[in-house]
């Protein structure tokens, strides 16, 4: 279709000959008639409709648009191959900053684990975010065997089964031009470019859609990407812990133990429980950097997913002020978040007679409280900063399959929250 549906919003029910229907169409005009709740969904189903019907190019038009449900019209009308294009209806300069932010993140997600190994991923990020700032942003890596040397156990460890190498890239954004100043915000993501499961593999239908355990890492680069496109004019750091996953004669087993940099010994019980191990390593880095408030984000267990289904973020903390901080940036950007149970002693549900603790529990799924038990886990390393920790398990942030709501692929869910955690 070479021009623009204009799409407007109605309250009235459609016409007789459309039926039942909350979509139709008259000439060039879609028109999406409203019920009375739930009017963000009900957008988004809509788009989703439009986009079957093979409508690529929408301007939105007449009253009714706000931004948070022209959001919400855009995430149902993007697809996994990112060919839609959008005219907005006001606001124009941020939904195009958010657009193009979300995009990007779409496309590191949906990239096959062939196209982007642990170094393309640190790679590309470097790359777009020195783009945007090159005279604020410093970055740089620690690749294969370097990891060891600098004492990052956690990322090696997982990646060293890969022939391809795994990396920790730390990118400084400094726009304060002070080489003193302090990191407000420390971002730890999850870059686990394919997940097999290692020796605890994963059955084929878990594994299909494994290129998406990397969505940690991309929603901290695409909320780093969006703030510093809106002016952020904080001091923050990017911690991308990068690996494959994978089997074979050098990959790390059970019941190794990984001591690491703060002398905390793990004793490896599940292989598949790889994430945490990584993010382990980028928190201690956080640490180290001084950050007043680190916030970590990953696709981390299947047992947020039970707990919150997949419109949903989970978020944990041990930081009341700072989970107060995260829900109301959600709320202001209409994402779905929710607090579930984290405390001192989640940190004593994996135990180990060899190491100071497991890394999961040797049950399928981790057990009981298998997300809580994660964070606790993270909670070990994450420290006291200032303004707090803050744990992501990114529930909402893949669509396994399309469905009324999205197209198969990354949903960029959580993006918005954690700008707004930084501005």
């Amino acid at each position: 279709m070479s021009n623009f549906m204009k799409v407007v919003l109605t309250q009235d029910s459609a016409p007789a000959h459309w039926g039942e229907a909350t979509v139709s169409f008259e000439g060039d005009t879609a028109r999406i008639h409203l019920g009375e709740d739930d009017l963000a969904r009900q957008v988004q189903g809509a788009a989703r409709k439009l986009t079957g019907q093979g409508v690529r190019r929408a301007e939105l038009s007449g009253e009714g648009w706000t931004p948070a449900l022209q959001w919400h019209f855009a995430n149902g009308f993007q697809t996994a191959k990112l060919d839609a294009e959008i005219r907005w209806a006001d606001e124009a300069e941020q939904l195009e900053r958010q657009w193009q932010s979300a995009n990007w993140l779409r496309e590191l997600v949906n990239m096959t684990p062939e196209d982007l190994s642990p170094e393309a991923l640190a790679d590309r990020v470097a790359e777009k975010l020195t783009g945007l700032a090159p005279d604020k942003v410093k970055s740089k890596q620690w690749v294969g065997e370097a990891l060891l040397t600098a004492g990052w156990v956690g990322i090696h460890g997982v990646g060293r089964g890969s022939e391809r190498p795994p990396v920790l890239l730390e990118l400084d954004y400094n726009p304060t031009g002070d080489a003193h100043a302090p990191v407000e915000v420390a971002l730890v993501g999850k870059g686990i470019t394919f997940d097999s499961g290692g020796y605890s593999l994963k059955p084929s239908a878990s594994m299909v859609a494994m290129k998406c355990d990397m969505g940690g890492a991309a929603t901290v680069a695409g909320a780093l990407h969006l703030a510093i496109s809106a002016g952020l004019d904080k001091r923050v750091k990017l911690f991308l812990c990068c690996a494959e996953n994978l089997v074979s004669g050098h990959a790390y087993k059970l019941g190794d133990i990984l001591t690491y940099k703060d002398g905390t010994s793990v004793e490896i019980v599940n292989t598949d429980a790889e994430g945490r191990l990584v993010l382990a390593d980028g928190l201690l880095a956080a640490n180290e950097a001084g950050a007043k408030r680190i916030i970590d984000a990953a696709t981390l267990t299947g047992a947020a997913m039970v707990a919150v289904g997949d419109d949903y973020n989970a978020l944990f903390g041990l930081h009341d002020g700072a989970c107060g901080d995260a829900l109301a940036a959600a709320e202001e950007v209409d994402e779905g978040l929710w607090r579930l149970p984290l405390a001192k002693f989640h940190q004593s549900k994996c135990p180990s007679a060899f190491a100071d603790t497991a890394n999961s529990k040797a049950q399928k799924g981790g057990g009981f409280g298998g997300a809580s038990n994660a964070a606790g886990f993270l909670s070990r390393f994450a420290g006291e900063p200032e303004q707090g920790w803050l744990h992501f398990d990114l529930s909402a942030c893949y669509s396994d399959s399309a469905n009324g709501l999205w197209a198969e692929g990354a949903t960029s869910v959580g993006m918005l929250t954690l700008a707004r955690l930084l501005k």
